[in-house]
């Protein structure tokens, strides 16, 4: 059986999946994602990741509101960004001074996770996966630092790990198409735009209901073929202004590489020219130095002859 056509799941963040019916699929998303089960209260705009405003064609992001007041900044981002780990802390600590009141006491801290999905080679790195915690371990004995019983019980949290931010970065490129569990399934449909049959992981059911091409109005349809039509120009646009400035590089460096090298080839020529000089005024001063002894030698001569 061919696989269905689905749509991508940005577009399913930006039109479909912030409906309170819909919750079904981010939940599951988020469930095998952070390996627990995750229900949704709300989901909204993120705060904490607009930086700037700007045409959002290529990055989408949303805040979601989960249970026991977490929480969870999904953002989906195509381009290529350098400081895309400095905007993931900012997004990230925005949240958490948006979500406590002034005089509130610290405890009032949400947890937060920053969910990051990638189309682009973030970092170093062999993996297509990874989630980064806050670890203190001793410098001399290098055992982790837990929280006391008393803040344990207080918190409901084992490790100060457990109170502060984690992050998860799916660089979708980086996955090879071969899904070995439940959470790859996920990520094949991310990196694909489609989910197979047999794909059994928490809230498939609903997404291969709810993103299936043909199951959308005939606006959604029309709507969606545009974006994805205007997403391609915009892709294009980019990979032709990235092209031009290299070529237009390349164009420059080849001619300011033609007057360095004329420059240089000048200044090799003078120096030659002055070492020729010096030669030349050497060999003068010698042969004069010789007609001299020439005379010299000649006039003895002459004397001794007379």
């Amino acid at each position: 059986m061919n696989p269905r056509s689905m749509i991508s799941f940005d577009w399913a963040m930006k039109r479909l999946l912030r409906n309170k019916a819909n919750f079904e699929v981010l939940e599951g998303f988020l469930s095998e994602l952070l390996r627990r089960k995750i229900i949704i209260k709300s989901i909204g705009e993120s705060e904490g990741n607009k930086i700037e405003k700007e045409d959002k064609t290529n990055v989408v992001d949303i805040l979601v509101e989960a249970d026991d007041k977490e929480l969870v900044i999904i953002e989906l981002q195509y381009d290529s960004v350098d400081e895309y780990f400095h905007r993931m802390l900012y997004g990230v600590s925005k949240s958490i001074t948006e979500h406590i009141w002034a005089g509130f006491p610290y405890a009032e801290v949400r947890k937060v996770y920053s969910v990051n999905i990638v189309y682009f080679d973030l970092g170093a790195g062999d993996d297509y996966i990874y989630h980064g915690t806050t670890v203190f371990t001793g410098l001399h004995t290098q055992t982790q630092l837990q929280l006391t019983e008393k803040q344990q019980q207080l918190y409901n949290k084992t490790a100060p790990g457990d109170i502060f931010p984690e992050y998860y970065i799916i660089k979708v490129t980086g996955f090879n198409d071969v899904a070995k569990d439940t959470l790859d399934q996920w990520v094949y449909y991310l990196k694909n735009n489609r989910i197979e049959d047999h794909f059994t992981a928490q809230g498939m059911d609903k997404a291969k209901e709810l993103l299936l091409f043909d199951n959308l109005s005939k606006a959604e349809r029309a709507l969606y073929l545009s974006e994805v039509e205007a997403k391609v120009m915009r892709d294009a646009e980019i990979r032709t202004a990235i092209t031009d400035g290299e070529f237009k590089g390349l164009k420059k460096g080849l001619k300011k590489g033609e007057a360095i090298g004329l420059k240089k080839g000048l200044k090799k020529g003078e120096a030659e020219r002055n070492q020729l000089k010096t030669k030349l005024k050497a060999n003068e001063k010698k042969e004069a130095e010789m007609a001299a002894r020439i005379a010299e030698l000649e006039r003895l001569l002459s004397g001794n002859q007379g």
